[in-house]
């Protein structure tokens, strides 16, 4: 397994006119998202067909996809920033769980609220 990377990288990806910028150097990567819109879409997984009955979940959990996250970040020696606006919501491989934001949960919530 790899003990680390060093990255020195400069990352700008347009999804449906939305910009995400991704930069590293060193063991830092930062990916900062332009809103909250934005990353409720790239979370909410693939669009559901017309008709499609919703999931019921199961009894059985899976691993914590944050935390499978953040251990590979920690193998890899890296620490990943995702930023939404410019503010952090999540820094991954600085601990042994991933750190939420005052700034996630605020942003969270406001989504509710907003009309789409």
């Amino acid at each position: 397994m790899a003990s680390g990377l060093d990255i020195e990288a400069r990352l700008v990806l347009t999804m449906d006119g939305d910009d995400i910028q991704i930069a590293g150097s060193g063991s830092y990567l930062i990916v900062n998202l332009p809103s909250q819109r934005v990353l409720d879409k790239l979370t909410s997984g693939p669009p559901k067909p017309p008709g499609a009955k919703k999931e019921k979940p199961s009894g059985e959990k899976g691993a914590d996809p944050l935390q499978q996250l953040n251990d590979l970040a920690r193998q890899l020696g890296l620490i990943l920033d995702l930023r939404v606006a410019g503010k952090t919501y999540v820094t991954f491989g600085a601990g042994r769980t991933a750190k939420i934001t005052l700034n996630a949960v605020l942003g969270k919530i406001g989504s509710f609220f907003k009309g789409g």
